[in-house]
This record gives C-alpha cells, sequence and structure tokens, in this order.
C-alpha cells in the first residue's frame, strides 16, 4: 500500500496494459481517489495524463484532488477505440 502524507502534492500512478496494437499516447485517461470500495461515481474521476504506460493524477495541495487523513481506493479508466472501456481499481491509497 503507498502511504503518502496529506502534505505531499505529487503524481499517483497506475500501471496500464493497453489491448495489443494500441498506443495509450493521445487516449483520454482519467482516474479516482475514493474513500470507498464502489465503483467510482461520475463525478469523482478527474482527467489524468500520461507517463509511458502509467497514468498518473496529481494529488494534494494543489493538485486535482486533495485528499485528508484516512485509506482510498485508486481507480483508473482508458476508452481506446474498439469494444474495450477499460476501468480498474489500482489498489489502496493511505493518506497520513
Amino acid at each position: 500500500m503507498l502511504t503518502l502524507p496529506a502534505t505531499t502534492t505529487e503524481h499517483v500512478r497506475a500501471l496500464v496494459t493497453p489491448p495489443d496494437g494500441t498506443e495509450l499516447a493521445g487516449i483520454p485517461v482519467s482516474m479516482a481517489v475514493v474513500p470507498h470500495d464502489e465503483n467510482p461515481a461520475p463525478d469523482e474521476w478527474h482527467d489524468a495524463d500520461w507517463s509511458g504506460n502509467w497514468a498518473r493524477l496529481m494529488i494534494g495541495p494543489g493538485g486535482a484532488q486533495t485528499l485528508t487523513r484516512g485509506t482510498y481506493q485508486l481507480w483508473v479508466r482508458v476508452d481506446p477505440a474498439g469494444a474495450e472501456n477499460i476501468v480498474r481499481r489500482s489498489g489502496p491509497l493511505r493518506i497520513t
């Protein structure tokens, strides 16, 4: 489990393995950091960006989302061309 202080401002990342033949650069990606185990609601998603095959979202003061102490679930959503619409829970995040 990734543990970060509430005062940090940095990217959290999620590795995405795309369908064969798919280049992720240029495909919109969103991420959600939620304090529950359910699928994120539409208003909980934030625009993210790519660093190679890593989706990343800036969290913390001045970022897309400021988090308080607690345990969160990190989600990533990618919609490449074709039939797939990828939504994955990437893992837990603890804010201290």
